[in-house]
């Protein structure tokens, strides 16, 4: 299946989120209880004197529950040939802002305009299937946005989702494996994207710090980091700088 793939029809993707509200008590009072009910789930399994409260849990873990975060960049990569020297080159470019349902709009459009097509397009990520495209899907529902074919996956069969997983993929029908995007890359010999800020500081970067160009770096490099990921699967060279366009 790899061998076959046009790289020129995947839309190598990832996301960065947040919590909705910087702080627990910003949300309405449904939500608070709402959330209150989910933190008290997902921490069932601790022992009682390490719970948190549901305030301080929603600060710590809300950002990766659709239904209590937000989404504040999506970073997009695209192969291509050099016209002048045929050579495979990668761009790569992000929506971000406060505004979700904004970047969100921007990004169906983009879909929408390029890769509307499930049956030839494409969705690349690392563990795309179970929390981006998801993550996205819903958030756009939640926002009013209109799904592109490409993320209208509710009520299709797992095989009728076309999404490369680069997780899954390294998984080889290992029910059991988890293995993250930053372990692949040090086993590929890749350039680490965790090497400023990773996941587990995103939230602190974006209320804290009010840092949202750092949060859109490290975005985009995930984002090369899993197409070089993908070249490696293809028994592909990796990448070089020169081939790498809209990474400073």
């Amino acid at each position: 299946m790899l061998a076959e793939l046009n790289l020129a029809d995947v839309l190598v993707l990832d996301i960065e989120t947040v919590s909705g509200f910087k702080n627990y008590e910003d949300m309405n009072p449904v939500m608070q209880s709402l959330w209150a009910g989910k933190s008290e789930q997902i921490q069932k399994s601790k022992a009682p004197e390490l719970r948190l409260p549901a305030a301080e849990s929603y600060t710590e873990m809300a950002g990766i529950y659709s239904e209590y975060g937000k989404i504040v960049c999506v970073s997009v990569g695209a192969f291509y040939k050099n016209k002048e020297t045929g050579e495979l080159n990668f761009r790569v470019a992000s929506f971000y802002g406060d505004d979700e349902r904004e970047l969100l709009s921007k990004l169906a459009e983009m879909i929408n305009g390029r890769y509307y097509d499930p049956k030839k397009h494409r969705i690349c990520g690392h563990n795309v299937k179970e929390f981006d495209i998801p993550y996205i899907a819903r958030r756009m529902v939640i926002n009013g946005v209109k799904l592109p074919t490409l993320l209208d996956l509710a009520g299709k069969k797992p095989w009728e989702n076309s999404a490369l997983d680069t997780m899954e993929l390294w998984k080889f029908g290992d029910n059991k494996a988890f293995t993250g995007l930053k372990v692949l890359c040090g086993v590929f010999g890749i350039p680490t994207p965790k090497d400023d800020i990773d996941g587990s500081q995103v939230g602190y970067t974006y209320w804290q710090e009010n840092d949202l160009n750092r949060i859109e770096k490290y975005c985009r490099k995930d984002v090369l980091a899993t197409a070089q990921v993908l070249l490696k699967f293809k028994y592909m060279p990796l990448l070089a700088p020169h081939q790498i366009n809209g990474l400073d």
